[in-house]
């Protein structure tokens, strides 16, 4: 049986990048991995990152906000930052944990109506799925 990679992906309220990292891995990685994300807060999922996901046939609905605390003591191969935030005040966690850092804009930074931040939504998205897609291959 392949052993899958233990991966958590973190970001500032586990609201719209971890959790579209959460749900792209999962469907790139082909079963590979076991995913979590959190947040240094929780916070709650952005609908425009649900709608961003839907449009691409990932469903994130289901997902829920999480504090990194609830991983306290978990043992993951990888923990990503995707924000400055999260690698600053990301906790260490044991055994042998690579950490890899992205940085991606706050798609819940965005102003303007909800084309314009949808619109910024699924650039970060497509930004955060090709940074995963290359991730996935180098594995």
């Amino acid at each position: 049986m392949l052993n899958k990679k233990r991966v958590l992906i973190l970001c500032t309220g586990n609201s719209a990048r971890s959790q579209m990292a959460e749900g792209l891995l999962r469907a790139l990685g082909g079963g590979r991995f076991e995913v979590e994300s959190a947040g240094v807060v929780k916070s709650f999922v952005r609908p425009p990152a649900i709608e961003a996901m839907r449009e691409i046939g990932i469903d994130i609905s289901g997902h829920r906000s999480k504090a990194v605390d609830e991983f306290a003591g978990r043992e993951f191969d990888y923990v990503i930052t995707v924000c400055d935030n999260a690698k600053e005040n990301c906790p260490v966690f044991p055994g042998k944990t690579k950490r890899i850092h992205w940085s991606f804009d706050d798609p819940a930074e965005a102003t303007g109506g909800d084309a314009e931040i949808l619109a910024v939504f699924r650039r970060v998205r497509d930004e955060i799925k090709d940074r995963l897609a290359d991730f996935v291959a180098a594995e």
